[in-house]
Parts: C-alpha cells; structure tokens; sequence
C-alpha cells in the first residue's frame, strides 16, 4: 500500500486529497504546517509528499522540501509541489527546493491520482 503524506494547511484541501487518495486505498498521512510535515515524514517514510508552499510556521513548504532532500532516510521520497503560485519562477523555485513535481491549484483528483502513480510506478 502506498504511504502518501499531504503538507497542507487548508482543511478543504486536506478534505478533498483525503477522500481522492483514500479512493485509491492508499495509506494517507497529514501534517498542518511545514516543521510538522518534515517530522511526520521521518516517522512514516511516505512514498510520495505532498507539499503546499504557502504556509504559517517557521519554514514554508519550498524549505521543507529542502530538508526532506538532504534527509538521507527521505531522499528518494517524491515531492510534489501543491501551490496556487504558478508563474514560472515559482515551478523553478520548486524544482530547485526538490520537487519532483509541480501541481497548480485548483487541480483535479485526476490529475493528482495520475501524477502519484507515474511518480511510483504505478498501482
């Protein structure tokens, strides 16, 4: 079963990722705000992340990416970016923080199913 961690905090997100992951019957975790979202991710070695960048805390999502990456448990984990930023200097700014890849919000479940498994391989 795939372990997905979302990083997100707002509830009507959570809410809709939940229910289109949990559709798929994947293993779904969340964190509120970017420090939690590295110490969860440490705890349950997700297959694929899930990270908003614009957060309240003290790092915001493109820092926890960053940390995620120069984890050597965590390394190889998935990262997939989930912002309502969508110029192209803020795709960069992902792709430079780790990400594997860059989801606009508003998205579909569709396109966030289709993007985890080519991200894993698969089913």
């Amino acid at each position: 079963m795939k372990r997905v961690l979302m990083v997100e905090d707002q509830p009507d997100i959570r809410k809709l990722i939940r229910m289109a992951l949990e559709f798929e019957s994947w293993q779904v975790h969340e964190a509120v705000d970017a420090p939690s979202g590295v110490e969860v991710a440490r705890q349950v070695l997700p297959d694929v992340i899930l990270m908003d960048v614009m957060m309240p805390g003290e790092f915001d999502g493109l820092e926890a990416c960053r940390r995620i990456k120069a984890d050597p448990l965590l390394k190889n984990t998935k990262l997939v970016v989930v912002s309502a930023k969508g110029l192209a200097s803020d795709v960069d700014a992902g792709k430079a923080a780790g990400a594997d890849e860059y989801l606009f919000k508003p998205f579909s479940p569709l396109q966030l199913v289709d993007t985890i498994e080519r991200l894993t391989g698969g089913a």
